[in-house]
């Protein structure tokens, strides 16, 4: 199969056979083509060259709505729910059940809890609106949609990407259950170690081809998969932790913090050169710690000092002014500007700084962006690209370079490698702590635990909107997390 876009090659030559009752897992870098693939499998794009044999039959898929026909569904990584709709009306859209032109609502209410039950998330009600639930809860949504019709094939797009461990563990309970029943499912992953649960065999991408597809997962070793992914050995490892000296200074002081229903007196330092991560579940609070330091979310009591200065409860314009930055969760939704250039997105919180008169310095402008764009090494090194256009982990590197060029001295950096591949991982990995080793104080939250506790020197153990633990990462590990997380004592 071949695509282009504009001129440009996303596909050039890509072969895959998936059979009945298996998980094909595919991998692949940022970039190598795996979105197009599935979309043009699932009737979104149509492929320039190439042809789709379904139970032995070519066959034309010109829309989604041929793919479904076909038996055909596929979940996004850009989670693609209606946040104004509730949750059956969201699972039931565009097949909605009805009887003499009216919408049946209990027998869809009825079959959401169903579906809801199979997925291990039967407390989720059918009528919440979807705009009120957590990224988890939202990828649920997704999830029961797709298995609300009648499919043969499931194509998941990064599906564990906002879970965590336990509903990992649920997810693939869903997954042996399809293939159990003869339905196929293709599997997307950045986490290795997910396929070696999970997957029969692997077709891996690379620059919009195939390096090699169908090779058995207990057969192929990880190093050899990161070869045909990336071309060369990626070491999977995190960087050395330097934790500050006990007497540099404290540049974030948190002293009983609390979101009303959320979370209450939460207390933490960290210091100039300090990596702080906090573990814990999907809807601890970890994710609403970090919106109320910054201001997104008003605090119900407690304080937030940055270097000495207080910070008003529920003024982003006044973290932003005391130098605090956040590069949220949904980094699309939340973070950028998506149809708008690199240089806008990476300038965006210091247009001030780039204005004369009212006008806005362009030169200046472009000059600060790309230093940070050549800084990061951000690819392509285009600042005028659209930030859309950009793989996962470049888009990344553009909610770091906006906070450098602001000059930030902290940095609350929210599931910073999801839907990553494991080479922009380590680039990542990398950069975290340069920054810190430039004396800057630094914040992670992560459903990964293990990516926790490499990246911190300091390790704040969540549980139902409370800190059970601060400890040395290096005296923690990811089992004696999870073990105080299902407790819920403090250590």
């Amino acid at each position: 199969m071949t695509k282009s876009f504009a001129g440009v090659r996303a596909l050039r030559g890509v072969d895959l056979d998936v059979r009945p009752a298996e998980v094909h897992c595919i991998l692949g870098q940022n970039g190598a083509g795996k979105s197009t693939l599935i979309k043009t499998l699932a009737g979104v794009h149509r492929p320039d060259a190439g042809e789709i044999r379904w139970d032995g039959a070519i066959v034309d898929i010109p829309d989604p709505d041929a793919g479904l026909a076909l038996g055909i569904a596929t979940m996004y990584q850009e989670l693609d729910v209606v946040d104004g709709l509730t949750v059956a009306e969201n699972i039931f859209l565009g097949h909605e059940l009805s009887r003499g032109g009216f919408t049946r609502r209990g027998e869809a209410a009825r079959r959401t809890r169903e579906l809801l039950r199979r997925l291990g998330h039967g407390s989720l009600s059918p009528h919440a609106e979807v705009g009120q639930l957590s990224a988890a809860n939202k990828q649920i949504v997704a999830m029961a949609r797709a298995l609300s019709h009648e499919v043969k094939l499931i194509i998941m797009d990064e599906p564990s990407a906002v879970l965590d461990s336990h509903e990992v563990q649920n997810l693939f309970g869903v997954v042996r259950e399809l293939t159990a029943a003869g339905i196929a499912v293709v599997y997307i992953t950045h986490r290795l170690e997910e396929i070696r649960q999970i997957g029969d065999r692997i077709t891996v991408l690379k620059d919009g081809r195939t390096t090699a597809t169908g090779l058995p997962v207990a057969d192929t070793p990880t190093p050899d998969l990161i070869r045909l992914m990336t071309g060369r050995d990626v070491a999977n490892v995190f960087p050395p932790s330097s934790p500050p000296a006990a007497d540099a200074p404290v540049v974030l002081d948190v002293r009983d913090l609390s979101l009303r229903d959320v979370f209450e007196d939460v207390s933490f330092q960290v210091r100039a050169g300090e990596v702080v991560g906090l573990a814990g579940l999907v809807g601890s609070g970890r994710s609403e710690i970090l919106e109320t330091v910054y201001g997104a979310r008003r605090a119900t009591s407690g304080t937030v000092t940055v270097a000495d200065r207080p910070l008003r409860r529920g003024s982003v314009v006044d973290a932003v002014a005391a130098g605090v930055g956040l590069s949220p969760e949904e980094r699309k939704s939340q973070g950028l500007v998506l149809d708008e250039p690199i240089a806008m997105n990476v300038t965006l919180p210091s247009m001030s700084r780039f204005s004369r008169g009212g006008f806005l310095d362009f030169r200046g402008e472009r000059a600060a962006a790309r230093e940070q764009i050549e800084a990061l090494e951000l690819r392509p090194a285009d600042p005028d690209r659209p930030a859309r256009t950009l793989s996962g982990g470049n888009q990344q590197k553009i909610l770091l370079a906006r906070w450098l060029v602001h000059g930030t001295r902290v940095l609350l950096l929210d599931e910073p490698t999801r839907g990553v591949d494991v080479g922009a991982r380590a680039e990542i990995y990398a950069l975290i702590r340069r920054l810190a080793a430039e004396g800057n104080a630094v914040v992670v939250v992560s459903s990964e635990i293990e990516e926790v506790i490499g990246l911190a020197d300091t390790v704040l153990v969540v549980a139902e909107g409370r800190i059970l633990s601060t400890l040395p990462s290096s005296e923690i590990d990811e089992h004696g997390v999870l073990d105080l997380v299902m407790k819920g004592t403090a250590a």
